[in-house]
């Protein structure tokens, strides 16, 4: 059996949680998500706890019972405390601001680059060379956050660029000279 999938999920105070065939739609104080989970999962709820269950031990099945139970988990994680993501701008005049909800970034190009939040997604500056993007959705915060850096991946030479916080990036040496001409 799935080591991840068996583990049931537990359902804090505060947090509501409804199955409906197959959608599961979670509420907290966040916010609200639902999803749509795989037709041939069943999802069962008992004394505060969410259990998923699989029909079978074919290989489709034991991976879609731990990430069915993955998913699940960080819905109720989202509305109860939510998620985010710390970027960090490498770089000499490397910069990033607020404009109302939009993010502006001053990376090395000839204009500024602006990036609209998906809805559900906010960003907070707390430094001029830090970014950080928060939501009830593990998936949209990772995906803004990833949509973010690729507007200037950090570069193997220098280490220029945005990357996420903690993140090693591997170098280069540069080029190696001339010995004896």
């Amino acid at each position: 059996m799935s080591r991840v999938g068996r583990l049931p999920v537990t359902v804090p105070a505060g947090v509501e949680v409804k199955i409906i065939e197959h959608l599961v739609e979670v509420k907290g104080p966040k916010g609200k998500l639902s999803r749509e989970i795989h037709p041939e999962m069943q999802i069962s709820q008992e004394d505060g706890k969410l259990y998923i269950k699989r029909p079978s031990d074919e290989k489709e099945h034991r991976a879609l019972h731990g990430l069915t139970r993955s998913l699940v988990q960080n819905m109720v994680d989202g509305v109860e405390k939510g998620f985010s993501k710390t970027l960090e701008l490498v770089g000499v005049g490397y910069r990033a601001a607020m404009q109302g909800k939009k993010l502006v970034l001053t990376v090395g190009y000839s204009n500024q680059v602006e990036v609209e939040p998906l809805e559900g997604i906010e960003f907070e500056v707390p430094a001029t060379n830090k970014i950080i993007v928060k939501g009830i959705d593990k998936e949209q915060v990772g995906s803004m956050a990833a949509q973010i850096r690729s507007i200037r991946e950090p570069e193997p030479y220098k280490g220029k660029g945005i990357r996420y916080e903690n993140e090693a990036i591997r170098r280069k040496a540069g080029k190696a000279g001339i010995k004896g001409a």
